[in-house]
């Protein structure tokens, strides 16, 4: 077994006792130094003082004033300036003039303009031109579009019935066909309309369907897994598709 400790007074303990020591110190300072007696004046002194003090001097009471009676005053005539009725509203205000050399605000906004209102148009009466005379050589519209993903055999099925039609007359056909190769040929004959009218400035009604025709693109390539390990082609076939317009009047 370790040899025990010897016992040492805690922290506490310790405090305890500096603390009475303190005290202890102080009752004997305060016993050792006895209070010191408080001069008392000496009688001469104290008669001395109150001769050469001053005597209050008592102060004459203030004479009443007497009450003045006050005179009856005549009451003043109306003038004619008071007879006139005054106008109950007050003077506007004048705006100062803003002055000439005075710099903008660095942050200052600027007054908004109110929009002054735009005056209608005049609307020109719409006149239908006449059809113009082309001579031997009618201007030729031409339009295309390649790789639709159709094969050429169904797109010429389709365009075989407009060709030499009006273009009023191959839209409604075009919009009754029950081939999906129809919605092609109906964009590409609205592109052509547009290329006559804004690079030939022709009018859209009177051209016609000069030449439409439909040539085979190139073919995708793909395959089919089958029995037995096989594969087989498939062909995705594409065409070119284009149309020709011209005036109706430029007929040869």
């Amino acid at each position: 077994m370790s040899p025990r400790k010897p016992d040492t007074p805690d922290e506490g303990e310790k405090a305890e006792v500096e603390a009475k020591k303190r005290r202890l110190r102080r009752k004997k300072a305060t016993e050792a130094t006895p209070a010191e007696p408080v001069a008392e004046p000496e009688q001469g002194e104290a008669q001395d003082a109150a001769q050469e003090a001053p005597e209050p001097v008592a102060e004459a009471p203030a004479a009443e004033e007497e009450p003045v009676a006050e005179e009856p005053v005549a009451a003043a005539k109306p003038t004619k300036a008071a007879a006139k009725p005054v106008d109950a509203k007050p003077a506007a205000p004048t705006a100062e003039p803003a002055e000439a050399d005075a710099e903008p605000k660095p942050n200052a906004r600027r007054p908004r303009r109110k929009a002054e209102p735009e005056a209608p148009a005049a609307t020109a009466p719409t006149r239908k031109r006449a059809p113009r005379d082309y001579g031997d050589t009618p201007p030729m519209v031409r339009a295309h579009a390649k790789y639709v993903r159709t094969s050429a055999r169904k797109a010429r099925l389709v365009c075989d019935h407009i060709r030499g039609k009006s273009v009023d007359e191959a839209r409604a056909i075009l919009a009754h066909a029950n081939r999906d190769v129809a919605r092609d040929w109906s964009k590409l004959l609205e592109s052509a309309v547009a290329n006559a009218e804004h690079n030939h400035e022709l009018i859209g009604d009177d051209l016609r369907i000069h030449a439409v025709k439909a040539d085979e693109g190139p073919t995708l390539k793909r395959f089919r897994p089958r029995a037995m390990g096989r594969a087989t082609k498939i062909r995705k076939r594409t065409s070119h598709l284009s149309i020709t317009l011209t005036p109706k009047g430029g007929d040869n």
